[in-house]
């Protein structure tokens, strides 16, 4: 009988060994996790907080250049640099209606598949041969 309650004990003991493991395991690692999600919140913040500054840095570059692109400041900065610029004429505007990105692709590229055979005045044409068999 002895030897029956020893093996229980030890079966016993074994398990509850095995429980703490498992027990502890999951606590660590349930604290690793509070840990990373802490770390990342962390780290969220700071970028929102960066994005932020950037956003509010590119509001005041644009409002300075909205102010420096007024027509009292340009003539002013003309008059005290001695730039000796003259305002512009209407009939130095042209107004495009149409969409400006299509009609610069059509412009750049309006040679693009034009060949040409003319042979310059100065210069003899090439010889060349057709070799024709049947």
């Amino acid at each position: 009988m002895q030897r029956s309650q020893h093996a229980f004990v030890n079966q016993l003991l074994v398990c509850l060994l095995v429980c703490i493991a498992a027990g502890g395991s999951v606590g660590v690692s349930t604290v690793w996790l509070r840990n990373q999600i802490s770390v990342v919140a962390n780290t969220n913040r700071q970028l929102t907080a960066k994005i932020d500054d950037l956003n509010r840095r590119a509001t005041e570059l644009s409002s300075q250049i909205e102010t420096e692109q007024r027509l009292d400041v340009l003539r002013r900065r003309n008059d005290q640099w001695r730039l000796g610029l003259v305002p512009v004429s209407d009939g130095q505007v042209i107004h495009v209606a149409d969409n400006t990105v299509e009609r610069m692709v059509r412009r750049a590229n309006q040679n693009l598949f034009r060949v040409s055979f003319e042979v310059k005045r100065n210069e003899p044409a090439a010889p060349f041969r057709v070799a024709w068999q049947r």
